[in-house]
């Protein structure tokens, strides 16, 4: 039997009729999958911010096992294939019998996402992809992958100011006054001081089995990271909101889910598809300090931009993605216009290459995702060996870090950050992750001060407000 088909509307909302997006979303940031992807700065690779929340269907994967729920229905359907390949089914059939009403193709050419599946990918979904030890603990509430089919969304242009609101048309008009008021979780706040999983010592140490391995040719880069964890109380979103202004990071991003909160404020995008097939990546590879002084601001850029080591660091994640994203890119098409380009934010200054391609016609945008997860940037070269060196070095699993926050919308456009500058609030413990690329020449303690530099615009702003 042919299935019913569905028509896409998207309606205009004019300033100044409309309040911030990041207002609104504060109304249902509290509710089960409501999931933010938020363009914080003035970034080249920030215009729109989308909301999203009540989905029709959602998808969870934990322990080996992954499951969908549905928003109208008790059902809790098992699901044996691997999670890209059931978000791959789900957006399937959402999209394949969707029409769009004649007034809404101009603005549904124009804009990003408009519906289809967005959430969290977790570091940890590589495990349903390859066979990796189990030494890290893994001591999390939050799933592997918690991904939600969403029939509507509100997304706002940073450049005109206009909001719209794309729902299909079963749905009603844009109505929030039916969601519950947000609770009174009060002011966010550490109850304790921030503690690492590893000491100094112990992350010197780990780096001098990394070396060991870059020596014996096991690996040619490894990114070793630590872990830092406080107890706190009140609202996350509070503490999102806090650490979104002062970062302004371009892939800012959100998602609450049955009590645990992702607070990102990633600069790194990781693989975006637009609507007529085009690939890019944009691997980060190389960090100095930022400083408040311009003469040391721009000798610490200058630095960067001549750094050989932190070149050689990013050739060899390029050439890895190149690598990976060809599986599922036209012959050929792979190129790299710009290759270590300077990118400054916040806190620090990165070297940052630009890789691009062009989708087979025969590929989902998440075969691509699923081809080259997790990124490359974050784990090392090969990347199946340095997963394995991580999983032995780091005391506990990544979870939500160096994962991916990302979309496929309705006119298969994708777009996906590495997860980066991100945090995990759960159970009254928020965790917060730094590492770096180790490689043979890499000297421990900066290595191990580099971590810090990462976090210098996150851990000390939350600690300002320790009770």
């Amino acid at each position: 039997m042919t299935k019913p088909s569905v028509t896409l509307v998207i309606e205009p909302l004019a300033p100044p009729s409309i309040r911030p997006l990041r207002t609104i979303f504060e109304e249902v940031c509290h509710t089960d999958m409501a999931v933010l992807f938020d363009s914080a700065s003035e970034h080249s690779d920030s215009r729109y911010s989308i909301m999203a929340w009540s989905p029709k269907a959602w998808l969870t994967t934990r322990q080996g096992e992954s499951h969908i729920r549905y928003r109208d229905s008790e059902l809790i359907e098992r699901v044996t294939s691997p999670p890209f390949t059931a978000l791959k089914n789900l957006h399937h059939a959402l999209v394949s019998t969707l029409s769009i009403a004649g007034d809404s193709q101009r603005l549904a050419d124009e804009l990003p996402f408009l519906i289809g599946v967005a959430g969290l990918a977790g570091y940890d979904t590589g495990r349903y992809y390859e066979a990796l030890p189990t030494e890290a603990e893994d001591d999390y509430d939050c799933p592997d992958v918690v991904v939600g089919l969403y029939d509507q969304s509100l997304i706002e242009d940073r450049v005109t100011g206009m909001q719209y609101h794309c729902r299909l048309d079963y749905l009603p008009r844009l109505d929030l006054s039916g969601i519950d008021a947000k609770p009174e979780t009060g002011r966010f706040a550490l109850a304790s001081r921030w503690v690492s999983n590893l000491s100094k010592q112990a992350y010197v140490n780990a780096l001098e089995r990394i070396n060991t391995y870059l020596h014996t040719g096991d690996c040619y880069q490894v990114n070793m990271a630590q872990r830092f964890t406080a107890a706190y109380t009140g609202d996350p979103f509070t503490a999102y909101c806090r650490l979104r202004d002062s970062n302004k990071a371009p892939f800012s991003a959100y998602l609450h889910h049955q009590g645990s909160h992702v607070l990102s404020i990633s600069p790194e995008r990781f693989l975006s598809v637009s609507k007529d097939g085009q690939v890019q990546t944009k691997p980060i590879k190389g960090t100095r300090p930022r400083f408040a002084d311009p003469a040391r601001d721009k000798a610490s850029a200058n630095e960067l931009l001549e750094a050989e080591k932190d070149q050689a660091e990013n050739l060899m994640i390029v050439d890895l993605l190149r690598n990976d994203i060809s599986k599922h890119c036209e012959p050929h098409s792979v190129a790299v216009p710009a290759l270590f380009s300077l990118e400054s934010f916040a806190a620090v200054h990165h070297l940052v290459s630009t890789i691009t391609a062009r989708l087979s016609a025969d590929a989902s945008p998440l075969d691509l995702l699923a081809g080259a997860f997790p990124g490359g940037s974050i784990t090392g070269a090969p990347k199946v060996r340095a997963m394995e060196i991580i999983d032995e070095l780091e005391p506990h699993r990544r979870n939500v870090y160096c994962g991916s926050m990302f979309y496929l919308g309705a006119m298969n456009d994708m777009d996906s950050s590495i997860c980066i500058r991100t945090l995990l609030a759960e159970n009254n413990r928020i965790h917060c992750w730094a590492g770096g690329g180790i490689v043979l020449d890499s000297d421990p303690l900066s290595e191990y001060q580099e971590t810090l530099d990462k976090v210098a615009k996150i851990l000390p702003e939350l600690a300002e407000h320790c009770e």
